[in-house]
């Protein structure tokens, strides 16, 4: 699961476990990162909802994470979760 948030987020072990350590906010966890350009490449339901249709830029940053995390879950090829 590290893999595919620091895929996402850019962050190296060593910021996310920082992040993680401190209770970061979600608004303050994904203002700091770099997203991964490939992340709109990230398309399907979380919740009902098409993340790739979410309007909201910070929610559509967490459902992406949602997405990647139910792929993983789903036992979807790392390869393809981190849309490889």
């Amino acid at each position: 699961m590290d893999q595919v948030i620091r895929w996402l987020t850019g962050y190296d072990e060593a910021t996310l476990e920082e992040h993680l350590a401190t209770d970061t906010t979600f608004a303050d966890f994904f203002a700091d990162a770099q997203l991964n350009p490939n992340a709109s490449s990230i398309t399907g339901v979380v919740c009902g909802v098409r993340v790739e249709d979410i309007d909201d830029p910070l929610m559509q940053k967490i459902r992406y994470l949602d997405k990647l995390v139910d792929e993983l879950a789903k036992g979807k090829p790392m390869a393809k979760v981190l849309r490889a």
